[in-house]
């Protein structure tokens, strides 16, 4: 969900005006891609950096975070979308988490066959591979595992993806043309779409663009 600080900026506005809108925004595209048959989509919403940013506009997200936790317990059967939240929540205010116990538990209750929507929250790439490498390590030296036995799916497996198939298409908007350790690992063969449209400024257009880009696409996986 990237641009918003340069949509706010733009309009003399704060920072943290930006992400209000883009918070808006993701609601509008998620309920929208439920609704044309999209079953998973997921918005990188916090990275492993963005911790650097000043602390009035990291407080400021983690308010987004807040209200659209509490937002999500409250409608997800209602709206018939599984809430997730994705990455290393460890760091997370106590009231944060509690909240996503809260949607987990709503969205364990929706079951298999929900459409899913997930925020990547201090999400990054290359520490999520470390932490599956890890965990991976653990059961070797326990013994569970053999390390000549670690399969690609042995991988994927601890992955905080392991409950949804890898994506098909990733949206990269605010004209930036870069993969900013996006789900390096599960975006392999995932078709990329660059826009220069802002996030905040993101319609249901410009993701029916994206798709119809998408459709145009030949995918060989490696073949012929």
């Amino acid at each position: 969900m990237d641009g918003n600080g340069r949509w706010a900026k733009k309009r003399g506005l704060p920072r943290q005006a930006g992400h209000k809108v883009g918070a808006e925004t993701f609601r509008t595209i998620a309920t929208y891609c439920k609704d044309i048959g999209v079953k998973y989509f997921t918005v990188y919403a916090f990275s492993t950096e963005n911790w650097k940013r000043p602390p009035e506009e990291v407080g400021a997200l983690m308010e987004l975070f807040r209200r659209y936790l509490k937002e999500a317990a409250e409608t997800m059967y209602e709206r018939g979308v599984a809430v997730r939240v994705l990455g290393d929540l460890s760091p997370l205010p106590q009231d944060i988490l509690d909240l996503i116990r809260e949607t987990d538990r709503i969205a364990d209750s929706l079951g298999p066959d929900a459409a899913t929507a997930s925020l990547c929250i201090n999400y990054g790439g290359r520490d999520e591979i470390k932490n599956a490498v890890r965990a991976l390590a653990k059961e070797v030296e326990s013994g569970e595992k053999r390390a000549a036995d670690i399969t690609e799916d042995d991988i994927a497996h601890h992955l905080y993806t392991a409950h949804m198939p890898d994506p098909d298409l990733i949206i990269r908007p605010s004209g930036e043309i870069r993969t900013s350790n996006f789900l390096l690992w599960q975006s392999a063969y995932a078709e990329y779409y660059f826009t220069p449209v802002l996030w905040p400024d993101f319609k249901t257009s410009d993701m029916d663009a994206a798709i119809e880009a998408f459709n145009q696409r030949n995918r060989r996986f490696g073949g012929v």
